[in-house]
């Protein structure tokens, strides 16, 4: 019988190949393990530029001058050796590139948990400790996300209604965009779903990168919850300090 298979095979022109693997960043990227990788490595990413963001943005309370000298820093990286804004462009395009596959690797692990309900991404003690932030990291996303798109058409790009926006202007935009009530509101709200995303993505990417010795919880928590509060009560004084008139032209 494995003669004639053999034989068979022979006549068919050989054995058949074997599929051909795809590069190893793309077969890991594949697995669970490299989906939760790329969504720590990429949280990572992300949270320090939240960080950075907001310590810049503190700028606002030094007044004009100081904050349009702070963005036009940001334009004026690495010139000469790259042309103006060049650098910025860069940054902004690896954000956006760490944002989409953060959210990937996020719905592929969430379908993969679906799929195979008796292996669960979070452990029952973590999920007990961010139960109401895990129950909504796919609506604090989404917000979140959505707040990314109108933060750069108001006050990167175009601007948007019920403002005048001046290319360049950093610090005037600033001011002209958060002296409208509902936007005011809108920012406030965004960010606090941020914190909440924040909350739990500080929380679990110790897990998701294994380092989730139950000996830790207590920091890694505390962590989290510091994090999260620090880019809250940051981003928020922002628009609460321009309707109050603490920062204005």
């Amino acid at each position: 019988m494995a003669s004639t298979t053999v034989a068979r095979g022979a006549a068919g022109g050989g054995a058949p190949r074997a599929k051909r693997k795809a590069p190893f960043p793309v077969e890991f990227y594949r697995s669970g393990l490299g989906k939760k990788y790329v969504m720590a490595i990429t949280g990572i990413m992300l949270m320090g530029f939240v960080l950075l963001h907001m310590v810049g943005n503190l700028k606002m309370f030094l007044g004009p001058a100081d904050f349009d000298h702070y963005a036009e820093f940001l334009r004026e990286l690495l010139v000469p050796i790259l042309p103006r804004t060049v650098a910025l462009w860069g940054m902004r395009l690896g954000l956006i590139a760490a944002f989409a596959l953060h959210t990937h690797s996020a719905y592929s692990l969430t379908r993969m948990n679906q799929a195979a309900r008796e292996v669960k991404y979070q452990s029952p003690r973590d999920y007990a400790a961010a139960n109401f932030a895990s129950r909504t990291m796919r609506w604090t996303g989404i917000i979140v996300g959505l707040f990314l798109i109108w933060h750069l058409f108001d006050l990167s790009w175009t601007g948007t209604p019920g403002m005048t926006f001046v290319r360049g202007a950093a610090y005037g935009n600033v001011v002209a965009s958060l002296s409208r009530p509902l936007v005011a509101a809108f920012y406030v709200a965004a960010n606090i779903a941020l914190g909440i995303h924040l909350f739990h993505g500080a929380w679990s990417l110790f897990q998701s990168m294994g380092w989730n010795n139950p000996r830790f919880n207590v920091w890694r928590k505390n962590f989290a919850i510091g994090f999260a509060a620090l880019i809250v009560i940051g981003n928020c004084s922002f628009p609460i300090a321009v309707q109050l008139g603490i920062v204005g032209n």
